[in-house]
């Protein structure tokens, strides 16, 4: 296993799709942590403030542990953030955690 970071970025005035499939979204990201694989996953606010509100949000990133590559992507595939579209692009890349140790 491997962890990768998985980053999203929403589309323009998703934060409605957002809030309608998010409970579908925190339910995946649980079973990961479920599994001991999640590292960490938040999104991040459209300004510079913890509740952004009306705002939104920008984006999401995500690192937890897959097997591969393509089965982090498969995994980021079948979000409903993906599949719903609050995304409008997904980066998946190799991470290596460093700190803290």
């Amino acid at each position: 296993m491997m962890l990768y970071a998985i980053i999203g970025t929403d589309s323009e005035n998703s934060l409605q799709k957002r809030l309608a499939v998010r409970p579908q979204h925190l339910q995946r990201l649980q079973a990961l942590q479920d599994d001991g694989r999640l590292l960490l996953a938040g999104p991040f606010p459209a300004i510079d403030a913890d509740d952004p509100g009306a705002a939104g949000f920008s984006g999401s990133m995500i690192v937890a542990e897959f097997d591969s590559l393509e089965a982090a992507t498969a995994w980021a595939d079948a979000d409903p953030y993906v599949t719903e579209g609050v995304f409008s692009s997904v980066l998946i890349k190799p991470f290596k955690k460093v700190f803290p140790a």
